[in-house]
């Protein structure tokens, strides 16, 4: 179990990474990335499926090396994406590593990101690209993360789920090229990589050549470009207990309603519908029974407070920037949660 001393460095080493690559046998990849976990003492999430491995790991820092290195070399992965963190107390309660159908749910497995994804483009040349008025811009992200922030002119699919991205595809997405007349340059991007990735290789199994997305998602893009130089308007959301940060991944203004798990701004939260720990302007007329629970819940959450203690369900303390890359609840459907992994 990882320890550090008093004021000594954080105990907590954390990666949150995701690959694409094609496994032929995932639940033996998976039943023998589960004991070297195991062995190396590692917490959290991974996620193992035909297209390519997904997750959130923390433990001793050369445990998550050596994994790390075993997931490269295994995998064959062409690139491995992965973001760090530190905390100082354990961000995960136990280990899990599962089979799925894909890595990322778009309900379309027959996808193959691994050898037809779309051209990377780094942060530094993205404002170039979506300024040119030749590029569709388009979001990738479900309605509730567009909300909160987005890039200067990018189209909004307006999408609930990742699943429901292709059917927009097919219903709207492709007239709005055909609209160009000849064939369009399409640029895409999500929150840290792993969606955008996905939806080039669906644009280019359509046909679309000319498809392009942000390396290493807006994430990557708030923390290397200044602010004055940016594009992005408001902030990005992001799947823990941050819930949306800005430029320099400094936490945001919003919140997480305890009710529906949306995110809720500044002026949300003053609306006379908001009831903080019960419900927002979104869910204020839902069941009143379960209203009546999380209204329970909030207040032993304040008793607990006032006692100086942790109540199950609170953060009492600042939350850790955990890096997640890019999110989606388990299955990608359903309300955001915090601390997930890559799905």
């Amino acid at each position: 179990m990882p320890s550090s001393p008093s004021n000594g460095p954080p105990a907590w080493h954390i990666a949150a990474v995701y690959g694409f690559a094609t496994i032929n046998d995932p639940e033996g990849l998976c039943a023998h990335l589960e004991g070297l976990c195991a062995s190396a003492g590692l917490r959290g999430t991974l996620l193992i499926a035909p297209e390519g491995v997904n997750g959130t790991l923390a433990g001793n820092r050369s445990g998550l090396d050596s994994i790390l290195a075993t997931l490269a070399e295994t995998t064959g992965a062409a690139r491995l994406e992965v973001k760090r963190a530190q905390a100082e107390t354990a961000p995960f309660h136990r280990l899990k590593v599962r089979v799925k159908r894909e890595i990322v749910t778009m309900g379309r497995p027959d996808l193959d990101p691994a050898h037809r994804a779309g051209t990377y483009v780094e942060p530094g040349e993205w404002n170039a690209l979506i300024s040119d008025p030749d590029t569709v811009v388009i979001d990738t992200r479900n309605d509730y993360e567009v909300a909160v922030g987005t890039f200067e002119g990018a189209v909004d699919p307006r999408t609930p789920s990742f699943r429901d991205f292709p059917d927009w595809f097919e219903r709207e997405g492709r007239a709005l090229l055909a609209e160009r007349g000849r064939a369009a340059r399409v640029a895409m991007f999500c929150t840290g990589g792993i969606r955008c990735e996905k939806a080039t290789a669906l644009l280019r199994s359509e046909g679309v050549d000319e498809v392009f997305h942000l390396k290493g998602g807006i994430l990557n893009y708030l923390e290397t470009v200044p602010e004055a130089e940016s594009l992005w308007r408001g902030e990005c959301f992001v799947f823990d207990e941050r819930v949306a940060v800005g430029h320099g991944l400094e936490a945001g203004s919003h919140t997480l309603c305890r009710g529906c798990r949306m995110p809720v701004s500044a002026e949300g939260r003053r609306s006379p519908l908001y009831v903080e720990g019960v419900c927002c302007d979104r869910c204020h007329d839902r069941d009143p029974a379960r209203q009546a629970g999380y209204a329970e819940r909030q207040r032993q959450v304040q008793i607990a407070a006032t006692r100086g203690i942790e109540h199950v369900g609170a953060r009492l303390t600042p939350p850790q920037p955990l890096p997640l890359l890019d999110v989606e609840p388990s299955g990608g459907e359903g309300n955001p949660t915090c601390v997930r992994p890559n799905d």
